[in-house]
This record gives C-alpha cells, structure tokens and sequence, in this order.
C-alpha cells in the first residue's frame, strides 16, 4: 500500500479500540432503546482496497442491505453500514417484534425506521469514537436506507476515493443478545473519506501518509 506506507500494526491496533469503544457506545445506545441488553463486538478491523471492499460482502452484485451516511466536518467521507438481507431482516424483525417483516415483501414503515435508526446509532457511536480519538470535529448526516447490488451502493464513494488511495477503513461488527450469542447480527462498516480526509485522519493518529 504505497499511499499507506507509514500505517503499520500498532495503528491498526487504535483504529480497533476506536472500533470498539464506538461498538460499547452503540451497544449501550441500542440496550436502552430495545429495552434488553444488547452487546456488540469488534472482531476485525482492516484497511482494504476497492476490490476486496466487494468481496468482503460476496461481491459486487451481492444485494444487501445498507444505511449510508455523509460525514461531513474535519475530514469529510461517506460511511456505510452493510447488513446481508436475511441478518437485516433478522435483526428488524428482533427490534419490532414483527416476524413478518421482509425486504422482498411487503415492507412496515417501522421496520424500515428501525434499520435506519440502528445505523444512525451504530455510525453515531463510532464518529463519536472516532473525534474524540483525533481531535476531529465529525458530523453525520441523516442516516439514508438502500437495499441494492453492493457494487452500486459504493459506488460513489469508491469513485472519489479510488482518485488517489483506492483504500477504505473496514470495521466488522457482531451484535447479539446478551443471552443469545448464538444469535449474532454480523455486518461491516465501510468508512470512506474522502480524498484529502486521510491524511487528517491519520496524522491524527501519528501517521505520515506518503503519495
């Protein structure tokens, strides 16, 4: 990774305990709102290229299930949160109580909200995470619902980001019931920024980023 020569294990290492100070806030954020105790966990954290951003989620024509949100402040970029459908629906279905819920059926205005504002927490949890780890002032726009070919989705900020890095942060999530580890909502978080965002981010970080 030339653009990232400066990058190395122990910042992997921050971007994770980022990861998962953001994952208690959300868990806490989302034990409070479902009114049960909900844990989350980070088990990974990566900074991959455009193509395994695709395969990461089964390829690029892999239909999912994504909240997109624009960051906009000191290092602007766009962040997805990307569920597979059937843990999506899964998840909603376990937050409204309505075992009907479906993406490819009929779908409840309260199911929809309920994904939004899942990863209008999660992203919250982690921006917030994030700016207090750098110094950054970061604010997320109002969470957008898609459910689409991956491939499509990215897109727009695989385009703006592959102009000079071509890389994304990657923070895979797992969240499950307190009681029902069995039962674990597995996605990923796509954090793109933009082109000149890196360098902030990561100079935040004590990394020198090199063209």
């Amino acid at each position: 990774m030339p653009y990232l020569s400066g990058l190395n294990d122990d910042h992997i290492d921050i971007l994770k305990e980022i990861g998962n100070i953001g994952a208690g806030n959300a868990a806490t954020a989302l034990s409070q709102l479902l009114n049960k105790k909900i844990e989350m966990t980070v088990p990974n954290v990566q900074i991959v290229s455009f193509d395994e951003v695709m395969e990461l989620v089964g390829g690029a024509e892999h239909v999912v299930a994504s909240v997109f949100l624009r960051i906009e402040g000191d290092a602007p970029g766009n962040m997805f949160f990307v569920l597979s459908l059937p843990q999506a629906e899964r998840f909603i279905q376990q937050m409204t109580g309505d075992a009907q819920f479906s993406f490819t059926g009929q779908q409840s205005e309260l199911g929809v909200s309920a994904f939004q504002e899942l990863g209008n927490i999660l992203a919250g949890s982690y921006l917030s995470a994030l700016a207090d780890f750098t110094h950054l002032k970061l604010y997320p726009s109002v969470p957008a619902l898609t459910v689409d070919m991956i491939g499509a989705i990215l897109q727009y900020g695989l385009i703006e980001l592959s102009r000079v890095g071509d890389y994304a942060i990657v923070i895979d999530t797992a969240l499950h019931e307190e009681q029902q580890p069995q039962d674990s909502v597995n996605g990923h978080f796509f954090l793109l920024p933009d082109p000149d965002s890196f360098a902030p981010i990561f100079r935040a970080l004590g990394v020198e980023l090199h063209e």
